[in-house]
């Protein structure tokens, strides 16, 4: 588990630490709360608090103070309109705070996500640890030749063993120089935040980041989207174990509509409905370029 034992004994005191609440809250996401998911080799996410439930969101919708309409199917029912329209606000009604433990190159692309509140652990007022990520071998894989931001096939044998040992020794030794620059053994000690530029993008920070469903929804839809880089894609696959159980019918709508949802453009259903009445149509004949015709045909046959 990748928890201090000072970070598990604050776990165990706030789970056990229960109390009564008149707020609205969600069974499922109780569960959750305080537990450490470990992700990757050394990360995490845990939750540490959340508000509102499918309840809150259909509330928000009437904009009233009962609890919903009069069953659970009308309620599903809303919400499934209200995402197939694309309604955003009334998602925005449930929040979710969480502690994440995570690889500084895959806290980079998690900060694009800009509609969000974040404050993450400095290493100018602390010492970071000596953590860091190193892919698993199936995970180490070439530069893909088709796209320039993805991966190709796997490293194998030596290339393989010689690329982790350097990634190995390259980390061990920028955390050795990390520590000899702080060091006040026989010297004034490098600032902090001048010592940690030198440690490499595997290195492990972590933050507290909050953020509200409609968001949250969004960044699932990229992140846990098969060409979504491996690292951040285990954080977002396993954050998507955790929305299942808080809102499962805001998720049901959510993987019916987004995840497993394909959108074709103008030009695609033009070739689309030329398709269906048994015209065999080329890219040239709806005028789309070779990459979009492509992607036209991945996502025809993308659950075939």
């Amino acid at each position: 588990m990748p928890l201090t034992p000072e970070q598990q004994a604050e776990i165990a005191a706030a789970r056990a630490d229960a109390r009564v609440t008149s707020r609205a809250i969600s069974p499922g996401m109780e569960a959750w709360l305080h537990r450490a998911i470990p992700v990757l080799d050394h990360g995490l996410i845990r939750v540490v608090d959340y508000m509102g439930d499918d309840a809150a969101i259909v509330q928000a919708a009437r904009v009233s103070y009962g609890q919903g309409t009069k069953t659970a199917r009308d309620d599903a029912g809303l919400i499934r309109y209200l995402m197939r329209h694309w309604h955003s606000t009334p998602f925005e009604m449930c929040e979710i705070k969480l502690h994440v433990k995570l690889p500084v190159f895959v806290a980079r692309q998690w900060i694009r996500h800009r509609t969000a509140n974040v404050n993450e652990y400095s290493a100018r007022y602390s010492i970071l640890d000596r953590e860091f990520y190193i892919p698993a071998p199936e995970h180490l894989a070439a530069q893909s030749r088709v796209n320039n931001q993805g991966r190709g096939e796997l490293l194998a044998g030596a290339e393989a063993a010689r690329v982790l040992a350097i990634l190995r020794e390259d980390s061990g030794r920028a955390y050795d120089h990390y520590e000899a620059m702080l060091s006040q053994d026989g010297q004034a000690g490098l600032a902090r935040e001048l010592a940690r530029m030198n440690l490499p993008m595997n290195v492990y920070t972590q933050w507290y980041w909050k953020v509200d469903l409609h968001n949250l929804f969004h960044f699932l839809r990229l992140r846990a989207d098969a060409h979504a880089q491996y690292e951040i894609r285990a954080y977002a696959e396993a954050l998507c174990e955790v929305v299942k159980d808080w809102v499962p019918a805001a998720w049901d709508a959510f993987e019916d509509y987004r995840l497993n949802a394909v959108q074709f453009s103008g030009k695609g259903m033009e070739a689309l409905r030329r398709m269906l009445k048994g015209e065999t149509v080329t890219r040239e004949d709806v005028g789309m370029s070779a990459g979009e015709w492509r992607e036209f045909e991945g996502a025809l046959l993308s659950n075939v």
